[in-house]
């Protein structure tokens, strides 16, 4: 049985988790997460500060995780670390860590791309689920559909054409005077608003009956737009805020939901995986849920959805286990294209 440590610090989580296990059965031992709260004040994540606050931390974080994984260096078998895509300044702290460790106790070192990551989330929770199946990855930096045909063999659907939707929540969330991140405060907002009072549009949603390249991209740019013209229309924010938090969650949702059922419907695949921050949204899983049936939808806990090192040591895992490895020239990369991705699809990576 081997042990491999984990390193994630691709954004404003610092992260680290012990993992034992190979050949595709891994255990989670331990995983310890610690976000920088200081971005709120900025009302979203200030590179330089998320940077400064990983070099400050990681050594504790990673202390912590080898001691509740019951763990020292000398039992590591190997290090996976995040390598892009991310902020370049924060992936860097991380990386530069992992290469140092993997120099001096001289074990191999993997770099992980952070979305491939949050693909092996769930398997740490249920180790019976394996491809193929449709993945929908939404997270501040990304939004995008994969089909999983096996994993290390993916093939790009569609992605966002401008904004993730992510990034939508918190703009949005900033408009209706929320803290940040917007997303978690607009769900519980919107619980209270009336449905259908604000109905904002369903951008590209009307590609899904289509054949043609856009069928599965998403956009939201337009969609920000349109809630900051409700916005700046309404003579009593306090009073429509509720409402207003509502028809825009939901549009986003229909959108969402919409084109990840049709996917799975297309390709005839068991199941659709919901992964990244969006992902955490109970509205959104359970709109799935009632598309797809019971059993279909596979989501990680919300823990192992938002960026965490346990997700990039699972995936870590899978490339040691192929005997793949990177040298000590690691370098992070904002725009690390996806590993596996099938010749014609998009070469992905972007900074969050």
């Amino acid at each position: 049985m081997s042990t491999l440590l984990a390193i994630e610090t691709s954004c404003d989580e610092t992260s680290a988790a012990v993992l034992r296990g190979g050949n595709g059965d891994v255990t989670l031992a331990s995983c310890v997460i610690l976000s920088q709260d200081i971005h709120r004040v900025f009302g979203g994540v200030v590179p330089e500060l998320a940077s400064r606050a990983h070099l400050t931390t990681l050594g504790s974080v990673v202390d912590q995780a080898l001691v509740e994984g019951a763990a020292t260096l000398g039992d590591l078998d190997g290090i996976a670390v995040t390598a892009g895509p991310g902020l370049v300044g924060a992936l860097l702290v991380g990386v530069m860590y992992g290469k140092t460790l993997a120099y001096r106790l001289h074990r191999p070192l993997i770099g992980v791309h952070h979305l491939e990551g949050h693909l092996f989330a769930p398997t740490l929770e249920q180790p019976g689920f394996s491809p193929p199946f449709v993945a929908l990855l939404v997270s501040g930096g990304h939004t995008l559909l994969l089909d999983v045909q096996a994993w290390g063999r993916y093939r790009l659907l569609g992605a966002t054409r401008d904004d993730a939707a992510g990034e939508a929540f918190d703009k949005v969330g900033t408009l209706l005077g929320l803290d940040y991140p917007g997303g978690p405060a607009i769900e519980r907002l919107a619980a209270d608003g009336a449905p259908g009072r604000y109905r904002f549009p369903r951008p590209m949603l009307n590609t899904v009956g289509d054949e043609g390249p856009d069928r599965f991209s998403f956009s939201f740019s337009g969609l920000k737009t349109a809630v900051l013209r409700a916005v700046k229309a309404s003579p009593d924010l306090s009073r429509d805020r509720a409402d207003l938090a509502r028809g825009f969650q939901d549009a986003v949702l229909a959108v969402l939901v919409e084109k990840a059922v049709v996917a799975v419907e297309t390709l005839g695949y068991p199941a659709l995986m919901l992964g990244g921050g969006v992902a955490c949204n109970r509205a959104l899983q359970e709109a799935v849920r009632r598309r797809l049936g019971p059993g279909r939808l596979v989501v990680a806990s919300n823990r192992l959805n938002t960026d965490n090192a346990a997700m990039i040591g699972a995936a870590g895992f899978f490339r040691l286990d192929r005997g793949q490895q990177s040298g000590l020239d690691l370098e992070p990369r904002a725009d690390l294209p996806f590993p596996g991705l099938e010749a014609g699809s998009p070469m992905l990576g972007s900074p969050r």
